[in-house]
């Protein structure tokens, strides 16, 4: 009976650490998609400035957090989470915008 124990915990060790593996992956690849949108936003950043237009643009980030936040319900997520993650993710657009401005 302790062997069977025993070969349960390990079979659950193991789908924990494929889990952990998983997210890593996951994460490196969020890390990879921030960086496109930063990258992106600086380009942004250089259009609105040959167009003499603000950074600054809140109706479009309003208009991004609700998306997101419609996104999060669908998806079966908190969107207030969502909603905080999205803000620090536009800020770290806005100042990417902001760079380029120099």
């Amino acid at each position: 009976m302790v062997s069977q124990a025993g070969g349960e915990e390990e079979a659950l060790q193991m789908e924990l650490a494929r889990c952990r593996e998983e997210i890593a992956t996951v994460d490196s690849a969020f890390i990879t998609l921030l960086s496109k949108r930063v990258a992106l936003a600086r380009q942004t950043g250089m259009l609105k400035q040959k167009l003499g237009l603000s950074i600054l643009d809140p109706q479009r980030e309003a208009a991004r957090i609700r998306v997101a936040i419609a996104s999060a319900r669908a998806e079966g997520l908190d969107p207030e989470s969502v909603r905080e993650i999205f803000w620090h993710i536009l800020g770290l657009s806005r100042k990417a915008q902001y760079s380029e401005k120099r």
